[in-house]
């Protein structure tokens, strides 16, 4: 299982996440699907960058999946490919289950737990293990860490530093360009054995296999069979409190016209193509009330930002739906009918009209107890 959707790295060269729409389409276009599903796991591999624009809404994983069928391959050949897109459609299934539980253990209590702080040298990127302590400096600068990694600190956080998984999740989140709480929570969980039968964990060979590093003589230089039963790491027993707050632009309330439906654009719905035709006021919504309880780095506020600009003719607004409601109540066509927005779990106290989002499989609707038979049920759609 897979904490990330795609994202891609090396040891010399930095990622670049551009924010044109063209480029992200020309990163569709590029995907090799078969190299990922044998490389995905290294530092390395073979994978691509979609993720921070699958999680922003900017394209959707039916859009990857349709694109590279139409390249000819077969669902056989790239069945691992396929699995990790539908990952995040099966947590996006769970969020819209399980609505604000989503932030409690899903399955069972997590096992184990003996704090719910963040560990502090996972914060200060300092645990002595060379592999994390860089991909955690990495998230810090460029909002971005990758996959196998993520498995990796939250294993050590959790499991090894016996933390509970909600505050360190968040800690993740903040600094993701690629965030997106369905699949963060849920990974995190599946993780720490909230949302799984078993923990995971890993060891300093496993590590070393899959970042190419050689460190020795760690505190996880041992069996798993020690890494399970050892006490909490010295390295990992000091703990610290989170602080962590949303930079939004300051703007005024845009002057719409009120004739006219308006779409509310948000950071989980960029897309470009969303009723592009219609003569329709767009705004990207940016409300201080979501983002204190989401909160995001600047980075990633920038990002999103950034992403909105391929949107022709939107207009950014920082305040609440509810100064949108106003502008519309005294208006002829009424609130109803002149709010559209694109479902999501975020977000359903939008009023007015609700888009489906692009599912993948939009017949594997409801809750399934495992990916594995969400899966099973995916796989009748592909035939």
């Amino acid at each position: 299982m897979n904490l990330n959707l795609f994202s891609k790295t090396t040891d010399n060269v930095e990622v670049d996440f551009p924010t044109s729409y063209q480029q992200i389409i020309e990163r569709i276009n590029c995907i090799n699907p078969v190299q990922y599903s044998k490389t995905r796991n290294f530092i390395t591999g073979d994978v691509s960058y979609l993720s921070p624009y699958i999680s922003r809404g900017v394209i959707s994983v039916k859009h990857v999946m349709e694109t590279i069928l139409q390249k000819g391959y077969k669902p056989t050949q790239i069945e691992k490919f396929l699995q990790e897109l539908a990952w995040r459609e099966y947590f996006q299934r769970v969020w819209q289950h399980t609505g604000d539980e989503i932030w409690n253990d899903i399955r069972q209590p997590q096992p184990d737990v003996q704090h719910r702080q963040m560990v502090k040298a996972v914060d200060d990127a300092t645990t002595g293990i060379q592999a994390i302590d860089e991909q955690i400096k990495r998230l810090y600068s460029l909002g971005y860490m990758h996959n196998h990694l993520r498995m990796y600190t939250a294993s050590m956080v959790c499991n090894m530093a016996k933390a509970h998984w909600l505050q360190p999740s968040k800690w993740m989140y903040y600094y993701l360009l690629d965030g997106d709480i369905a699949s963060n929570n849920c990974s995190w969980q599946w993780v720490a054995g909230a949302f799984a039968s078993k923990k995971y964990y890993f060891n300093q060979d496993n590590a070393n296999k899959y970042t190419f590093s050689k460190q020795q003589n760690t505190f996880i230089h041992k069996s798993y069979e020690e890494i399970i039963s050892m006490p909490v790491p010295d390295a990992l027993k000091a703990i610290t409190d989170l602080s962590l707050q949303t930079k939004l632009p300051v703007n005024k309330i845009p002057a719409l016209d009120t004739n006219k439906p308006t779409l509310i654009y948000n950071s989980y719905n960029l897309d470009v193509t969303w009723r592009k035709e219609e003569d329709v006021n767009r705004v990207l919504l940016l409300e201080p009330s979501h983002f204190e309880k989401y909160p995001v780095s600047e980075k990633v506020m920038q990002f999103v930002i950034d992403l909105s600009k391929n949107v022709e003719g939107i207009v950014i607004y920082t305040g609440e739906i509810s100064d949108i409601i106003l502008l519309y109540k005294n208006s002829v066509s009424g609130v109803k009918d002149c709010i559209i927005s694109k479902e999501h779990p975020a977000f359903t106290y939008y009023p007015g009209i609700k888009d489906s989002r692009d599912w993948m499989f939009p017949e594997a609707t409801g809750y399934y107890n495992s990916f594995f038979s969400f899966w099973k049920k995916c796989e009748r759609f592909l035939k």
